[in-house]
């Protein structure tokens, strides 16, 4: 296969099946962790009037779907890809960091979150991605 089409494919694999793990365990957290209660999360309007609502361990889950989301999409980009495997790990992480940066600005979560999420979650899983899926042959 023509390599320009397979770091293509590598990309849109990363994305897809990345945003697949984020959204299923965002899907499942509250089965895991409930929700406080009387928060609504329904709608972002919900979610910003119950935000105070929410103890640290409300913030378990999105984090680990922020993490592992990044980290599988960067692995999966990383195999597929023809060349410059850390680099295709690292773009898939720089996706996800936008779209953390994004929700930080629209959901008010505490400021402690908010940095550990935007430093942790995303960069550092892709390089650890990067360096699993650059060590497979």
């Amino acid at each position: 296969m023509n390599p320009i089409v397979r770091n293509i494919l590598a990309v849109i694999a990363g994305l897809i099946l990345g945003g697949v793990v984020n959204m299923g365990i965002v899907t499942i957290s509250d089965s895991i962790i409930p929700l406080p209660e009387g928060a609504d999360v329904t709608t972002p309007e919900g979610l910003k009037a119950s935000i105070h609502l929410f103890e640290p361990r409300h913030f378990i889950m999105p984090f680990l779907a922020h993490a592992l989301g990044t980290f599988v999409g960067a692995l999966v980009a990383s195999l597929i890809a023809a060349n410059r495997k850390m680099l295709f790990a690292i773009v898939i992480g720089l996706f996800n960091l936008t779209g953390g940066i994004v929700a930080v600005t629209m959901i008010p979560a505490p400021m402690w979150f908010n940095v550990t999420d935007l430093v942790l979650a995303y960069i550092p899983m892709a390089f650890l991605a990067g360096k699993l899926g650059s060590s497979k042959k």
